[in-house]
């Protein structure tokens, strides 16, 4: 695959609080008779840029005319996914948006592409972790949306495979009226956490889970090359009896059944909104913050469908809406600069790590190796 470099801190101006002025664009339009035969001589499935369609109006009424987007693995109350698919259908009227499996992981996405390729089901576009991305080249379409000059360059791959879009930082969410604030890792193995300690997923497949072994490696005073202590940590929690083996919802959060939970700092805040006594707290030292990436399906059933969504979800307006959901969206340096960023959503993110790791593409893929061949025997 293509080369991707990122740098091991986060770029420093996407972790800064915006003081400009919100100033929304959109990218609703409406189509011709005359568009829609313009884009009907493009094939979608080689697009790779706006400019391939000749304007958004005409990639508008490409879609239109293919009248659907299959997504995966978005659940509503992940990073305001909810709001965002509600625009796209308010926008888009004409396109059905078929939702599946909200639930599913980064990796079980590339095995219902793989499953149902060729058939009107596959999945137009992807949402996945780092890890699985980089695994999963060959299963993408590139594609460059109208503004991915203003997306960092250590958030994207260079020819538009995949793009990060929304981050933020690995957190403890716990339940205030049951446990104390865990101020360290060693804290959650001690008593007071017995049966209590879960994580998002299997972090071989998922990736907030793999996230949850990076920040225990750094916290261990390990390092990105090799995420050992982080399996470790989550031995000695199993050990312990501390570990909890279920998957996290919001529903578990609420209902007590996962009362401590390592998963992405917009993620904590949101699943626990339903119980007052959730808190969110991003340990002390160094910090572990990634993005998720979307991506087009090489095979998707509606091509033209599949790039009008990229395009719409970084645009200002959507990625907004990430930070509405507590989430960093990518664009958040150049929009901050322009002036489009909502400032008092921006101001009210928490305080970034003052040191923030980022594996970089080697060492997600060591990890993803690491993890196959020891996390199912640490954990047992």
């Amino acid at each position: 695959m293509t080369t991707l470099t990122r740098p091991a801190r986060l770029v420093a101006g996407i972790a800064l609080a915006a003081t400009a002025a919100l100033a929304l664009t959109s990218c609703a339009a409406s189509s011709s008779a005359s568009d829609s035969d313009a884009a009907s001589s493009v094939d979608a499935a080689t697009a790779t840029s706006l400019a391939d369609f000749g304007t958004l109006e005409e990639l508008e009424a490409a879609a239109k005319a293919e009248g659907a987007l299959n997504v995966i693995a978005l659940p509503r109350d992940w990073a305001n996914y909810g709001e965002i698919l509600d625009l796209f259908a308010e926008r888009y009227p004409e396109i059905t948006i078929n939702e599946a499996s909200p639930d599913a992981s980064s990796a079980e996405e590339i095995t219902a592409a793989e499953t149902n390729k060729g058939l009107d089901t596959a999945p137009d576009v992807f949402d996945l972790g780092l890890a699985v991305a980089l695994q999963s080249t060959d299963s993408f379409a590139p594609y460059k949306v109208e503004n991915f000059d203003e997306i960092p360059d250590a958030l994207k791959e260079p020819t538009g495979l995949f793009v990060g879009d929304y981050g933020g930082y690995m957190s403890i969410g716990y339940d205030s009226s049951k446990y104390p604030e865990p101020t360290s890792l060693d804290d959650l193995k001690g008593a007071d956490f017995t049966g209590a300690v879960a994580i998002n997923g299997d972090p071989t497949q998922a990736g907030s889970a793999f996230g949850a072994v990076g920040l225990a490696t750094v916290q261990s005073d390990g390092t990105l090359d090799d995420y050992t202590p982080g399996i470790e940590f989550f031995g000695e929690l199993q050990k312990a009896g501390n570990f909890l083996k279920v998957d996290v919802t919001p529903a578990t959060i609420t209902s007590g059944e996962t009362p401590v939970v390592f998963d992405w700092d917009y993620l904590n805040a949101s699943a626990g909104k339903d119980n007052p006594d959730w808190k969110v707290v991003v340990l002390d030292g160094v910090g572990y913050a990634s993005y998720y990436n979307q991506a087009v399906n090489k095979d998707a059933p509606h091509p033209a469908a599949a790039r009008l969504w990229q395009e719409f979800l970084y645009s200002d307006e959507v990625q907004n809406l990430w930070l509405k959901g507590g989430a960093r969206p990518a664009r958040m340096e150049a929009m901050t600069a322009a002036g489009t960023i909502d400032a008092k959503l921006a101001a009210a993110l928490p305080d970034a790590p003052a040191e923030t790791v980022v594996p970089t593409e080697k060492q997600s893929t060591d990890a993803g190796t690491l993890l196959g061949e020891k996390w199912a025997v640490a954990v047992q």
